[in-house]
């Protein structure tokens, strides 16, 4: 009886490591909480919010190495501690089972109310976290920055001395961030096919240029600026365009842009209220209804053509490659579709480029875009090399096909089933 009352001892003095023990379990907490919630917090809803907590949390969370050690550190000091105490005490109480006793309850203690239910609270409000515990936080970080610096340097030196190279100052893009955002819920299903593609689509315009997007000059219709009036009349009034291009001499020499409405003006102010009549249409000068023309360069962005655009007040502008020679030509509908899809109207020819078949293959013509066939088939087929899809099988070919011929290309089985010259006009293509 004598040796189990002996077997735990208790003093009076031990209430004072007890405590200590409780209080850095406290302190193991409020780092842990506090690393999950700086870093799961949203930098979006953090500015958002416009108080000072959310402030100084947003200016924590730019320098992310810096704060993920302070934090860390704090955390493993007082874990440690905590711990250290917990071996001696037990170690009073119990006597050599105590080293065991005290590894078992601050595994618990550690893992349930200074771990796991700091976290939970942090992931569920990051950001009401992260905005209220900025502070002290900032005053951690503050305090334990020379420690920290030798902490990143140690760790840099080793990480060198394993051929891994380490750069602080390389982050994300903002726009990658989002777009791999985007995607992700996309797959989670929380976010609707359609609704992605426009996402990304507006994403990407910087990323892409007027060459891929711009109807080729073989496409373009244009004016003989030497044909007769009467001719340049009917020309515009069966046009479905607006716009069309007005060339002297060659096609390569385009020299204005006639609007359908500038011509309409000059055709009413030479026959209305006058003796002549439609007779006095020999004497319309398409030169001074035309608009200047404007070129830009085929490698210029969408994003900052789209800006040009809204800047000249202007919706049509001619491509050209580095020698100045016509590529085609681009207008702001044409940008505004890589987002939204095709935007059509009563007067626009419908011109049918996808269709899908009983089998699960695609009839293709072969000037659609791949990034519009991706788009349609949520496939994945790169579009880094050509941006059509006879121009990708041409590319992976090396040469130009025959009618008939299949290609086995990233999964896909092309088969080529019209071609007008040198063109691929229409491809039946299938996953494999």
């Amino acid at each position: 009886m004598d040796e189990a009352q002996s077997f735990i001892t208790w003093e009076p003095t031990m209430w004072g490591p007890l405590i200590a023990i409780l209080i850095l379990l406290c302190f193991s907490a409020f780092f842990s909480g506090s690393e999950t919630a700086l870093t799961a917090a949203n930098r979006a809803k953090l500015h958002g919010m416009g108080d000072g907590g959310a402030s100084r949390a947003l200016k924590l969370k730019e320098d992310s190495e810096r704060l993920i050690g302070g934090i860390l550190l704090g955390n493993n000091l007082a874990n440690i501690l905590a711990t250290s105490l917990a071996t001696a005490l037990f170690t009073v109480m119990f006597g050599e089972s105590g080293v065991a006793v005290a590894t078992l309850v601050m595994t618990l203690l550690v893992l349930i109310f200074a771990e796991v239910m700091p976290k939970t609270y942090a992931i569920i409000n990051p950001e009401r976290m992260a905005s209220l515990v900025a502070l002290p936080i900032g005053m951690v970080v503050r305090v334990l920055a020379p420690v920290v610096n030798v902490v990143r340097l140690i760790v840099r030196l080793t990480l060198r001395l394993f051929g891994v190279a380490t750069d602080p100052e390389a982050q994300i893009m903002a726009h990658e961030e989002i777009a791999e955002a985007i995607t992700l819920h996309a797959s989670e299903g929380t976010v609707e096919k359609d609704d992605r593609d426009r996402l990304l689509a507006a994403l990407d315009l910087k990323l892409r240029t007027v060459e891929e997007v711009m109807i080729h000059r073989r496409n373009i219709e244009m004016i003989d600026a030497d044909s007769p009036p009467e001719e340049i009349l009917t020309a515009c009034l069966r046009s479905p365009h607006t716009r069309i291009p007005v060339f002297k001499g060659e096609p390569e020499n385009i020299v204005g842009i006639i609007h359908a409405k500038d011509l309409l003006r000059a055709v009413d102010k030479l026959t209305r209220g006058t003796t002549g009549g439609l007779d006095n249409l020999a004497e319309l000068n398409i030169m001074e209804v035309v608009m200047e023309p404007w070129f830009v360069p085929d490698t210029t962005t969408l994003d900052d053509q789209m800006r040009a655009f809204l800047r000249r007040h202007s919706h049509f502008a001619l491509v050209v490659d580095e020698y100045g020679a016509l590529q085609g030509l681009v207008t702001l509908e044409d940008i505004l579709e890589e987002i939204v899809g095709d935007i059509t109207d009563e007067t626009d020819v419908q011109v049918e480029g996808l269709e899908r078949t009983t089998d699960g293959s695609y009839l293709i013509d072969g000037s659609m875009t791949i990034r519009d066939l991706n788009r349609a088939a949520d496939w994945q087929l790169p579009d880094e090399e050509a941006n059509t899809v006879a121009g990708l099988v041409i590319h992976e070919a090396q040469t130009i096909p025959t009618t008939g011929q299949v290609f086995s290309l990233h999964g896909f089985r092309f088969e080529v089933l019209e071609r007008e010259r040198n063109r691929l006009t229409r491809l039946r293509i299938r996953p494999l």
